[in-house]
């Protein structure tokens, strides 16, 4: 069983679809709750880490986490790891998306290169752990585009696709996003170093 430190739908949904034979866990789903993990490392790495630290700790579990976020070239790799707080808490998904089309507003396609980036680290109570990190390369759009999805994915173009990540299905997405990359990373260190975590196969 693998503890899962999210409580987001969309990326549980991403889990539980890359990670077919493991028993996935929500937080919620243990009695956990909410754990408030302050995110105040300077990378992906720092944070996932002390995400995945906590939710072991704090349950007993093996637990994995992420951080991921959209680095925008043309802003020196900003949200980056403010992703999910850009703006300001009193934004939600579609008001950071605005807000990022408005400082591109008058940026040509070619200037608009982004990716996406993810970091996963899986941590046991006995002192497992490890690390994978996946990317997804693309641009941003200028309005968003497709209902699917969650965060930034109505204003990235995925370019294996030639459409926004919002108008992808959830199989389409995973083949090609970060946490798919990630997740496809992280199965044979599962294999390998937590054979308890995973189904037969």
């Amino acid at each position: 069983m693998l503890l899962v430190a999210t409580g987001n739908a969309g990326k549980l949904a991403e889990f539980r679809l890359l990670l077919a034979g493991t028993e996935i866990r929500s937080p919620g789903d243990v009695g956990l709750g909410e754990l408030d993990v302050e995110e105040s490392g300077q990378t992906f790495h720092d944070n996932a880490l002390l995400k995945a630290r906590a939710h072991c700790g704090a349950s007993g579990m093996t637990s994995v986490a992420d951080d991921s976020g959209l680095e925008v070239d043309a802003l020196d790799g900003r949200p980056g790891v403010r992703s999910a707080r850009y703006g300001g808490p009193d934004l939600d998904d579609a008001g950071r998306c605005r807000r990022l089309l408005e400082e591109l507003r008058d940026l040509p396609d070619a200037a608009r290169t982004a990716r996406f980036r993810c970091c996963l680290i899986i941590c046991s109570p006995d002192g497992r752990s490890a690390s994978v990190e996946g990317t997804c390369e693309g641009r941003i759009l200028h309005e968003p585009a497709g209902e699917a999805g969650f965060g930034y994915d109505p204003i990235f173009h995925a370019p294996e696709y030639g459409r926004s990540m919002a108008s992808l299905s959830r199989a389409e997405k995973g083949a090609i996003s970060h946490r798919g990359g990630a997740l496809r990373a992280l199965v044979p260190i599962l294999r390998r170093d937590f054979p308890e975590l995973m189904g037969p196969g």
